[in-house]
């Protein structure tokens, strides 16, 4: 089967976790997007150091819902649209995965999108350092650089920090990959229990 294909039925056929919060809590989304091709790549930016929030991170592109969004697939595809310059036209939205929360409480959904190969960038000075591309495989074999100890929602989780190309990806970013990679390889990174020391890691 396609790599297309298969993470689209997989996606399709998922059931992400929702949260439930005050309907006054402040929500917003993200866009996960991937190139489709056979080996297909996961777009990615840094924020601009200077940013109140999550300043100098690695994250998707997105940000928070707007009063005429009409729906949190519009959020999404609006802030990518602001960030990097990708036209939501462009965007074949698959689905959602699990929502999650940042450190600043807002709710955060996020959507798998398939775009083009080759498309034009244009990144947000204001908001946006650079924009760069992972293959998705890169994070099918787990190559952690080292493990993030988080108390969130109740309980203990060990979230990756992955390193690609001088970038760190770590946080509710790494926590997404998880779920995702999990998802399309069938592979089983645990986020409840402290991993093996890896040679890079002792």
């Amino acid at each position: 089967m396609p790599m297309f294909d298969n993470v689209t039925k997989r996606i399709q056929s998922y059931s992400p976790r929702s949260l439930l919060l005050p309907e006054q809590a402040r929500e917003a989304a993200v866009l996960m997007p991937l190139t489709r091709t056979g080996n297909p790549e996961l777009l990615l930016t840094l924020r601009a150091q200077n940013l109140s929030t999550h300043g100098g991170e690695v994250a998707f592109p997105g940000g928070r819902r707007d009063p005429e969004d009409q729906d949190l697939i519009r959020t999404a595809l609006r802030e990518t649209h602001e960030e990097v310059g990708l036209a939501p036209d462009l965007v074949q939205v698959v689905g959602p995965l699990s929502q999650v929360i940042s450190r600043h409480g807002v709710k955060v959904t996020p959507y798998v999108g398939f775009i083009p190969e080759a498309v034009e960038y244009t990144a947000n000075a204001g908001e946006i350092d650079s924009i760069f591309s992972v293959p998705l495989d890169f994070f099918a074999t787990d190559p952690r650089r080292n493990t993030h100890r988080i108390d969130y929602l109740g309980r203990t989780w060990y979230v990756p920090s992955y390193h690609f190309a001088g970038y760190k990806i770590w946080g509710l970013t790494a926590l997404m990959l998880v779920e995702l990679v999990n998802l399309v390889y069938d592979t089983d990174i645990v986020l409840h229990e402290p991993p093996q020391l890896s040679k890079k890691e002792v």
